[in-house]
């Protein structure tokens, strides 16, 4: 058992996704569910990034477009696009990714901290990027991805 723990130690366990032509993670432990794109109801006078809320399972979820609010450029959704449920702060936040693909354990020592940009997305919303053996992966950090304005904000949608 505390063997296990031992190898644990220095790890983050992140869901990996794409937008765009990167690869980005976040912590496992913020992640509740992957869903398919399903109907989003569009509300009025929300943030652009904003696409509206969806009901999941009895929740009304808001849902971000996470390429609209990392100033990535927009791409129609297709059959690879998938909302990724979050947890941020206390509420629970849907992200619209490209696709989502796996799960890997990342050794802290792989995770560097972020430079002022990478592929556009500023620093303020990163944790960090991971150099991994064949690949750079970009990890976010959820709880700066929305101010507290715009919590305050999606609250009013009962998340």
């Amino acid at each position: 058992m505390n063997q296990q723990v031992d190898q644990n130690l220095g790890e983050v366990k992140v869901i990996v996704f794409r937008l765009d032509s990167e690869e980005y993670g976040v912590d496992v432990q913020q992640v509740k569910s992957i869903e398919r794109m399903e109907h989003i109801t569009r509300v009025p006078n929300t943030p652009s990034f904003v696409k509206g809320v969806i009901n999941l399972r009895g929740v009304i979820i808001p849902i971000i477009d996470l390429r609209n609010r990392l100033g990535i450029s927009e791409k129609e959704y297709n059959d690879s696009t998938r909302i990724i449920i979050v947890h941020v702060e206390e509420m629970e936040v849907g992200l619209i990714v490209d696709a989502a693909n796996d799960v890997i354990d990342i050794p802290d020592s792989a995770i560097e901290p972020p430079p002022k940009v990478v592929g556009g997305v500023e620093a303020v919303y990163l944790r960090g990027v991971a150099k991994l053996t064949n690949r750079l992966l970009i990890l976010l950090n959820l709880d700066k991805i929305l101010n507290a304005d715009e919590l305050k904000q999606l609250e009013k949608f009962g998340a």
